[in-house]
Protein backbone atom coordinates (compact mmCIF):
# COMPACT_ATOMS: atom_id res chain seq x y z
CA UNK A 1 0.00 0.00 0.00
CA UNK A 2 1.20 3.51 -0.84
CA UNK A 3 0.57 6.45 1.47
CA UNK A 4 0.67 10.13 0.48
CA UNK A 5 2.22 12.56 2.95
CA UNK A 6 2.55 16.09 1.56
CA UNK A 7 4.65 15.73 -1.62
CA UNK A 8 5.92 12.26 -0.63
CA UNK A 9 4.55 8.85 -1.54
CA UNK A 10 5.72 6.26 1.00
CA UNK A 11 5.30 2.51 1.01
CA UNK A 12 3.60 0.97 4.03
CA UNK A 13 6.69 -1.26 4.35
CA UNK A 14 8.39 1.63 6.15
CA UNK A 15 5.97 0.86 8.99
CA UNK A 16 5.35 -2.89 8.63
CA UNK A 17 8.93 -4.04 8.04
CA UNK A 18 11.41 -4.11 10.91
CA UNK A 19 15.06 -3.13 10.56
CA UNK A 20 18.11 -2.24 12.66
CA UNK A 21 21.43 -2.31 10.82
CA UNK A 22 23.59 -5.10 12.26
CA UNK A 23 27.03 -3.92 11.17
CA UNK A 24 28.76 -6.66 13.17
CA UNK A 25 27.10 -9.24 10.90
CA UNK A 26 26.90 -7.58 7.46
CA UNK A 27 30.23 -5.69 7.74
CA UNK A 28 28.76 -2.81 5.73
CA UNK A 29 28.22 -4.87 2.59
CA UNK A 30 25.83 -2.23 1.17
CA UNK A 31 28.90 -0.01 0.60
CA UNK A 32 30.70 -2.64 -1.48
CA UNK A 33 28.01 -4.73 -3.19
CA UNK A 34 25.38 -3.75 -5.72
CA UNK A 35 25.07 -2.84 -9.36
CA UNK A 36 26.00 0.86 -8.98
CA UNK A 37 27.29 3.44 -6.54
CA UNK A 38 25.09 5.30 -4.07
CA UNK A 39 22.62 7.74 -5.66
CA UNK A 40 23.68 11.39 -5.47
CA UNK A 41 21.95 14.75 -5.80
CA UNK A 42 23.63 17.46 -7.89
CA UNK A 43 24.44 19.57 -4.82
CA UNK A 44 26.00 16.54 -3.11
CA UNK A 45 28.40 16.02 -6.03
CA UNK A 46 29.58 19.62 -5.65
CA UNK A 47 30.05 19.17 -1.88
CA UNK A 48 31.99 15.93 -2.39
CA UNK A 49 34.28 17.62 -4.92
CA UNK A 50 34.91 20.48 -2.48
CA UNK A 51 35.64 18.29 0.56
CA UNK A 52 37.66 15.62 -1.28
CA UNK A 53 41.04 17.07 -0.19
CA UNK A 54 39.97 16.85 3.48
CA UNK A 55 38.50 13.35 3.11
CA UNK A 56 41.51 12.02 1.20
CA UNK A 57 43.60 11.16 4.32
CA UNK A 58 40.89 8.67 5.37
CA UNK A 59 40.54 7.00 1.97
CA UNK A 60 42.23 3.92 0.54
CA UNK A 61 44.91 4.32 -2.13
CA UNK A 62 42.54 2.76 -4.68
CA UNK A 63 39.72 5.12 -3.73
CA UNK A 64 41.93 8.18 -4.06
CA UNK A 65 43.22 7.02 -7.45
CA UNK A 66 39.67 6.40 -8.69
CA UNK A 67 38.40 9.84 -7.65
CA UNK A 68 41.50 11.62 -9.00
CA UNK A 69 41.14 9.79 -12.33
CA UNK A 70 37.34 9.73 -12.83
CA UNK A 71 35.84 12.14 -10.29
CA UNK A 72 33.57 11.59 -7.28
CA UNK A 73 30.66 10.27 -9.37
CA UNK A 74 29.53 8.72 -12.64
CA UNK A 75 26.19 8.16 -14.38
CA UNK A 76 24.61 4.75 -13.82
CA UNK A 77 22.67 2.73 -16.43
CA UNK A 78 19.64 5.00 -15.88
CA UNK A 79 21.63 8.20 -16.38
CA UNK A 80 21.52 9.04 -12.66
CA UNK A 81 24.62 10.26 -10.78
CA UNK A 82 26.09 7.79 -8.27
CA UNK A 83 29.29 7.55 -6.23
CA UNK A 84 32.39 6.30 -8.03
CA UNK A 85 33.30 2.67 -7.49
CA UNK A 86 36.70 1.02 -7.20
CA UNK A 87 36.95 -1.68 -9.88
CA UNK A 88 33.16 -1.75 -10.20
CA UNK A 89 32.71 -2.88 -6.58
CA UNK A 90 33.32 -0.88 -3.42
CA UNK A 91 32.44 2.78 -3.13
CA UNK A 92 35.57 4.89 -3.66
CA UNK A 93 34.87 6.55 -0.30
CA UNK A 94 35.07 3.31 1.73
CA UNK A 95 37.87 2.23 4.05
CA UNK A 96 38.06 -0.93 6.14
CA UNK A 97 38.48 -1.81 9.81
CA UNK A 98 40.98 -4.58 10.60
CA UNK A 99 38.05 -7.05 10.75
CA UNK A 100 36.92 -6.05 7.25
CA UNK A 101 34.00 -3.84 8.28
CA UNK A 102 33.53 -0.90 5.93
CA UNK A 103 33.74 2.69 7.12
CA UNK A 104 32.57 5.76 5.23
CA UNK A 105 35.59 8.02 4.89
CA UNK A 106 33.37 11.09 4.49
CA UNK A 107 31.69 10.27 7.79
CA UNK A 108 35.10 9.65 9.39
CA UNK A 109 36.21 13.13 8.33
CA UNK A 110 32.90 14.55 9.60
CA UNK A 111 33.25 12.87 13.02
CA UNK A 112 36.84 14.14 13.26
CA UNK A 113 35.63 17.69 12.60
CA UNK A 114 37.48 17.99 9.28
CA UNK A 115 34.30 18.54 7.23
CA UNK A 116 30.80 19.73 8.13
CA UNK A 117 28.87 17.34 5.87
CA UNK A 118 28.15 13.78 7.07
CA UNK A 119 27.63 11.76 3.87
CA UNK A 120 25.23 11.44 0.91
CA UNK A 121 21.65 11.24 2.16
CA UNK A 122 20.98 8.09 0.11
CA UNK A 123 23.66 6.28 2.13
CA UNK A 124 22.24 7.41 5.44
CA UNK A 125 18.65 6.58 4.44
CA UNK A 126 19.43 3.04 3.29
CA UNK A 127 17.50 0.63 3.11
CA UNK A 128 15.01 3.36 2.19
CA UNK A 129 15.48 4.46 -1.39
CA UNK A 130 14.20 7.92 -2.31
CA UNK A 131 13.37 8.67 -5.93
CA UNK A 132 12.49 12.21 -6.91
CA UNK A 133 9.89 12.72 -9.63
CA UNK A 134 8.56 15.97 -11.07
CA UNK A 135 5.72 16.41 -8.57
CA UNK A 136 6.58 14.02 -5.72
CA UNK A 137 9.27 11.97 -4.00
CA UNK A 138 8.78 8.22 -3.61
CA UNK A 139 10.18 6.52 -0.51
CA UNK A 140 10.49 2.76 -0.87
CA UNK A 141 11.97 0.00 1.25
CA UNK A 142 14.67 -1.92 -0.63
CA UNK A 143 15.04 -5.50 0.52
CA UNK A 144 18.32 -7.19 -0.36
CA UNK A 145 19.95 -10.35 0.97
CA UNK A 146 22.98 -8.59 2.45
CA UNK A 147 20.66 -6.71 4.84
CA UNK A 148 19.04 -9.90 6.20
CA UNK A 149 20.88 -9.56 9.56
CA UNK A 150 19.37 -6.07 9.94
CA UNK A 151 15.90 -7.49 9.35
CA UNK A 152 16.47 -10.21 11.96
CA UNK A 153 17.73 -7.67 14.52
CA UNK A 154 14.90 -5.26 13.69
CA UNK A 155 12.33 -8.03 14.21
CA UNK A 156 13.88 -9.05 17.54
CA UNK A 157 13.84 -5.42 18.75
CA UNK A 158 10.49 -4.63 17.05
CA UNK A 159 11.81 -1.47 15.36
CA UNK A 160 10.04 -0.35 12.16
CA UNK A 161 12.28 0.83 9.31
CA UNK A 162 11.18 4.45 9.61
CA UNK A 163 11.96 4.56 13.36
CA UNK A 164 15.46 3.20 12.84
CA UNK A 165 16.03 5.91 10.24
CA UNK A 166 14.60 8.81 12.25
CA UNK A 167 17.77 10.94 12.07
CA UNK A 168 18.30 10.73 8.29
CA UNK A 169 14.58 11.07 7.53
CA UNK A 170 14.52 14.22 9.66
CA UNK A 171 17.74 15.48 8.06
CA UNK A 172 16.32 14.93 4.58
CA UNK A 173 12.70 16.01 4.99
CA UNK A 174 12.34 17.81 8.32
CA UNK A 175 10.84 17.21 11.75
CA UNK A 176 7.25 17.78 10.59
CA UNK A 177 7.52 15.03 7.98
CA UNK A 178 8.84 12.61 10.60
CA UNK A 179 5.95 13.52 12.92
CA UNK A 180 3.58 12.75 10.03
CA UNK A 181 5.19 9.31 9.69
CA UNK A 182 4.56 8.70 13.40
CA UNK A 183 0.89 9.67 13.00
CA UNK A 184 0.47 7.37 9.99
CA UNK A 185 2.15 4.52 11.89
CA UNK A 186 -0.27 4.92 14.80
CA UNK A 187 -3.25 5.02 12.42
CA UNK A 188 -2.05 1.83 10.70
CA UNK A 189 -1.58 0.09 14.06
CA UNK A 190 -5.08 1.16 15.18
CA UNK A 191 -6.54 -0.07 11.90
CA UNK A 192 -4.78 -3.44 12.28
CA UNK A 193 -6.16 -3.81 15.84
CA UNK A 194 -9.71 -3.17 14.60
CA UNK A 195 -9.33 -5.79 11.86
CA UNK A 196 -8.23 -8.47 14.35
Amino acid sequence: MLIEIDDKIVTDELFSRKFVCDLSKCKGACCVEGDAGAPLKADEIKIMEEIFPKVKPYMTKEGIEKVEKDGVSYLDDFGEPVTSLVEGGACAFVSYDPDGTTKCTIEQAYRAGDVDWKKPISCELYPIRAKEYESFTALNYEEIDICAPGCVLGESLNVPVYQFLKAPLTRAYGEEFYKSLQIVHKELEDQNKKEK
